[in-house]
């Protein structure tokens, strides 16, 4: 198999810098929106649920409502008239866009009549992208992403019981072997094209955790820019959830990610498992701040002011890889480092309370450099509740658990009973505000400190 270059263009690395989903820069000032017009699915995995909608990207697949063609026109003209750092428009779903064709080529056509300025993109399965490279090439559609989460039919039997093309269904080993053997060959149809493609891959311990590197290493010398590995998310009364299958532990995670960056693959930390009615910066979504009923029939896009806030923040994130380039770019072998939890609803800062975070992001530094882990997602402190001192201990004893090998978690605010017993599992609370690296780099100093003047008066 041809290996194809890792090495992208100006132009596409342009393209990049500016996508959430793609740069770990742009994820922090650039916001996407994915549209909810694609409903139907073409195969069944073995983690999603139809009653819980088509698990495509996230416990993604989740959304409040489908729209028309024509619905989506007028939430995306009202979305990119008030949201100026809307760099992205997707369809992910709630099914898979391409078993959806005219329902979605037809959204895209309005959208890019309509918000000229905004990058296009796909999120499919894989089983029919081949018959619309066309149509992808000709909209303009830049950037694709496939879920694939094997290569050998043996694995894919596992999580895939059925898929359906051309009114035939398929099921086991043979439906495994035409679903994978499309994937492949649309990836590398769209990769010849230039089209920059995502893969994701859901981890599934026991089924394809093993499995995953040669997925990667596949994927990549067929012109994947990027591998995605998420967690599995079981959607209720699912296959793996009358299995009794477990997601992985975060450890599990990131260790596969190292092996898969080991081996020259551009890997994705920052995954939210975004909706598919998601909008606004990942890690923050404002979809119900942008209700359809609620918005203008006709709004007005201001594309100078878009276009000059945009440029602003090309700005701030090319001081930031600069910045970045001047430091260290990699951790000294042996060095000793420390990890540090951040609660944050977006915006690159210090900025939710403990009881409210349903997911931490976990960097590591050495006290110059910091470097991003991952997202750990995790069940909500306080519940939506305004008391977040009251009797959780379970919740939060699931929290000290997939954070037990951070040192310190930053947030904005924390009650007296998750302080104690954080304390007490060997993770230090510290309540702060403002930039997340400001903030790391300052906990860490503060934490030397203390320890130093802990150590003396020991």
């Amino acid at each position: 198999m041809p290996q194809a270059s890792s090495r992208l263009s100006i132009e596409a690395e342009e393209e990049l810098s500016r996508h959430p989903c793609y740069s770990e820069e742009a994820h922090r000032f650039f916001a996407r929106m994915h549209i909810p017009v694609a409903p139907a699915c073409n195969i069944q995995c073995n983690y999603c649920n139809r009653k819980f909608d088509c698990v495509n990207e996230s416990r993604p697949g989740v959304v409040s409502e489908v729209l028309t063609p024509e619905q989506a026109e007028r939430k995306v003209k009202g979305v990119a008239a008030q949201l100026m750092q809307l760099s992205v428009v997707g369809i992910a779903g709630p099914g898979d866009p391409l078993a959806n064709p005219e329902r979605t080529f037809d959204t895209f056509e309005r959208v890019k009549r309509q918000v000229p300025d905004v990058t296009l993109c796909l999120s499919t399965n894989g089983l029919t992208l081949y018959r619309h490279v066309d149509a992808i090439l000709a909209l303009g559609i830049r950037h694709v992403t496939i879920t694939i989460n094997a290569i050998d039919p043996n694995v894919g039997r596992e999580i895939y019981p059925w898929v359906v093309d051309e009114g035939i269904r398929y099921e086991g080993q043979e439906a495994a072997e035409l679903l994978i053997s499309r994937q492949l060959q649309g990836l590398e149809l769209l990769a010849q094209q230039g089209v920059l493609v995502k893969v994701n891959s859901v981890m599934i311990p026991g089924v394809n955790d093993h499995h995953l590197p040669e997925v990667s290493r596949t994927v990549k010398a067929l012109g994947a820019t990027l591998h995605n590995v998420t967690p599995l998310i079981i959607a209720p009364g699912s296959q793996y959830e009358r299995d009794g299958r477990k997601a992985p532990r975060p450890k599990e995670l990131h260790n596969l990610q190292e092996v898969l960056g080991r081996e020259g693959m551009k890997v994705m930390r920052h995954c939210r498992q975004c909706r598919a009615d998601a909008i606004g910066l990942l890690g923050q979504d404002r979809n119900q701040d942008f209700i359809l009923e609620k918005m203008d029939e006709n709004p007005v896009i201001n594309e100078q002011a878009r276009a000059l806030f945009q440029r602003e923040l090309d700005a701030k994130i090319r001081q930031r890889v600069k910045a970045k380039e001047l430091r260290q770019n990699s951790f000294q072998q042996g060095q000793h480092t420390t990890k540090v939890a951040v609660a944050t609803r977006g915006g690159d800062k210090v900025n939710q309370h403990f009881g409210h975070a349903t997911e931490f992001m976990v960097y590591e530094t050495d006290g110059i450099n910091v470097k991003l882990l991952g997202i750990r997602k995790i069940q909500a402190y306080c519940h939506g509740k305004a008391d977040c001192n009251g009797d959780k201990n379970a919740t939060l004893q699931e929290i000290i658990s997939i954070l037990q090998d951070c040192q310190i978690l930053l947030c904005s605010g924390i009650g007296d009973v998750p302080r104690a017993s954080l304390n007490k599992a060997g993770v230090l609370p510290l309540v702060r505000k403002g930039e997340i690296q400001d903030a790391i780099l300052e906990s860490v100093k503060f934490s030397s400190y203390f320890e130093n003047i802990s150590i003396s008066k020991g």
